[in-house]
């Protein structure tokens, strides 16, 4: 037997609301601001570039034991942040390779590359705020899961 400060409570599946997106009906009104507030977080990369992705990961640290779903909000945050720094150095490498392959009729996808992961972002972070804001969890797209 072990103590009683390791035993975790057994795993909840979340409900599900009238939109079909799975929720936390015990979340707070200031756990839904925060959440919000870490995907808005992504801003901060207009001014700071690399270094913004600082900010979600001191406030997912700072709240991740208080509730699961500030857990669930700050890693989504924190991997979709990471995974839009890979995509916005990825992308534009693959336009140009291309561009090179194919004698520079390709390098035409050099724009699109590089303003994809920014759109994304910007949709991405809309759609996660907004989910937040109503207690549902949320899922990024293009997205790899680190943390």
């Amino acid at each position: 037997m072990g103590n009683a400060s390791t035993h975790q409570p057994p795993h909840r599946t979340p409900p599900v609301n009238e939109r079909g997106r799975a929720y936390d009906p015990d979340t707070t009104d200031d756990e839904r601001t925060y959440a919000l507030m870490l995907h808005l977080s992504l801003l901060a990369h207009v001014v700071l570039t690399f270094i913004a992705i600082v900010i979600p990961i001191v406030m997912w640290q700072v709240k991740k034991n208080e509730s699961p779903f500030l857990d669930d909000h700050g890693r989504e945050a924190v991997n979709f942040q990471i995974s839009l720094i890979i995509w916005s150095i990825v992308l534009p490498i693959i336009a140009a390779l291309v561009g090179v392959i194919t004698c520079g009729v390709g390098l035409i996808l050099l724009i699109p590359a590089a303003l994809l992961p920014y759109i994304v972002g910007v949709i991405g972070m809309i759609q996660a705020a907004q989910a937040a804001n109503r207690g549902e969890f949320y899922r990024y797209p293009m997205t790899f899961r680190f943390v």
